[in-house]
């Protein structure tokens, strides 16, 4: 399939539509700058809002989903929000502690697309186990991985009970 409309989407194996089209804010400013590009977005039809912690811009981007959301009266269902673990949070304890600082920053409930970063070796398994603890859950509605070549992701499959939803690559 072929993206025609911003609100075009995929289905991901779980079920879960995600849009193929979405704003990312790597390098986008945070403050009036982030929400102003989140705003912007969604009110010409995005749907899609693609961040990370790293990014720094997190807060920024919370506030523009939620101003976004009174002003145009679009629901929490309507936005896709993914965001990103870190390098220096993987593992098991801090990809947890990490999912919470952005829920935070982000002021949201969950989100709809978790993802671990980049592939750091020995580090990347437990924070994958992790990320499946918070899908089995029901915090998260999908959850994948970023920037993963093919051996990343056999080596990873080899002992997850979940495989990945998504390998987001830019």
């Amino acid at each position: 399939m072929v993206a025609k409309h911003l609100q075009d989407t995929t289905t991901l194996y779980n079920g879960v539509n995600m849009p193929w089209l979405g704003l990312g804010v790597f390098k986008v400013e945070e403050g009036p700058e982030v929400v102003r590009a989140v705003k912007t977005a969604i009110q010409r039809g995005y749907r899609s809002i693609d961040t990370a912690s790293i990014y720094g811009n997190e807060a920024g981007v919370g506030q523009g989903i939620r101003e976004s959301m009174k002003e145009a009266g679009i629901s929490r269902d309507d936005i896709f929000v993914t965001s990103k673990v870190w390098n220096s949070d993987l593992g098991y304890e801090s990809t947890i502690a990490a999912y919470e600082a952005s829920l935070n920053k982000l002021g949201l409930d969950d989100l709809d697309l978790y993802l671990i970063h980049w592939p750091v070796a020995g580090k990347y398994k437990e924070a994958w186990r992790a990320l499946e603890k918070l899908y089995k859950e029901g915090r998260v509605k999908a959850i994948g991985v970023s920037n993963f070549q093919i051996h990343h992701l056999q080596d990873l499959i080899e002992d997850a009970e979940i495989k990945p939803m998504v390998n987001h690559v830019n």
